[in-house]
């Protein structure tokens, strides 16, 4: 019982309390969940476009499907207007050979009459199918017009287009500086790097301060402490949610360390800070049941209800 779990790896004395907390303390701040938060400038972007893309296309392939059944319809209606033209020429036809051999063949004037008649009403019901089916062809055309994407949408989607490669771009130049910067950590010892990442951070230089930590994890020197020292900066910059993700990792290399009571305090705050009340209530509770006599346990009291 002297081992603990801090949200999915997270050490605590608070066994059904802290087990809850994982789901919403740690789940979001990131891209593909529902309601990401503690996002950077460039992953907001990023997600701004993401959305907007996906709606033009869901739009585009709405408009696709309606327009290939418009154009069914009108294949539809067309063989109509061809079979009633092949009729109309044919009762033509028809009456021309009527009226030639009128004088051989029809020798009752009365029968011919008959038959004249018979082909002007089919004549008369194929102009009205006509006129029936004209007033459909125009909304058809209509609608087909009003469902395409207009110019401005295609511009605006065109637009996100270009921010997003711009933003690929700077993270690709951003990675280039990085690869630069690292170049000249890798002639120092990684014992030095700690040494001068803690001077900044000393200084509240919190953006050197990071640079160096995160090449400590990139060369597996110490990950645990600078995962988090990491996120002891974020929570002083009040990123909350990214405070959370690296004392969360932190927590899941080495549990026992000796900065724990800080880490679990600071996760509660962050925790508390980000709307997560119930969650933080289990960690400060946990930081009283594990660390009684430590000043964070003092402090864990002020936040419990």
């Amino acid at each position: 019982m002297n081992s603990i779990t801090l949200i999915a790896s997270f050490a605590v004395t608070v066994p059904l309390l802290l087990n809850s907390a994982e789901p919403s303390a740690f789940g979001a701040g990131k891209l593909n969940n529902p309601e990401p938060y503690g996002l950077t400038s460039n992953e907001k972007i990023i997600l701004q476009n993401k959305q907007n893309l996906h709606k033009v296309e869901v739009k585009s392939n709405n408009q696709e499907n309606e327009v290939d059944s418009l154009r069914e319809r009108l294949d539809g209606l067309q063989s109509i207007i061809e079979s009633l033209s092949r009729k109309s020429h044919n009762n033509k036809i028809n009456l021309q050979k009527l009226n030639d051999q009128n004088s051989n063949d029809i020798e009752n004037s009365e029968e011919y009459e008959k038959r004249l008649a018979v082909v002007i009403e089919e004549n008369t019901q194929n102009i009205e199918k006509l006129n029936l089916i004209i007033p459909k062809l125009s909304n058809l055309l209509d609608t087909i017009n009003s469902t395409y994407i207009t110019k401005k949408e295609f511009n605006t989607l065109v637009n996100d287009v270009n921010k997003f490669k711009s933003l690929i771009s700077k993270e690709l130049n951003t990675d280039t500086k990085k690869n630069s910067k690292n170049s000249s950590l890798a002639k120092m010892s990684n014992g030095e790097v700690s040494t001068q990442a803690k001077k900044f951070f000393n200084k509240r230089y919190y953006t050197d301060a990071i640079k160096y930590y995160n090449y400590l994890i990139e060369n597996n020197y110490k990950p645990a402490y600078a995962h988090y020292m990491i996120g002891e900066m974020n929570y002083k910059r009040k990123n909350y949610a990214d405070s959370i993700s690296y004392f969360k990792k932190s927590v899941s290399l080495y549990s026992k360390a000796s900065y724990m009571p800080n880490l679990m305090l600071h996760t509660a705050v962050s925790m508390q800070k980000t709307g997560d009340e119930k969650n933080a209530q289990a960690f400060f509770k946990g930081i009283v049941s594990k660390y009684p006599d430590s000043k964070e346990a003092s402090e864990a009291e002020k936040y419990i209800d």
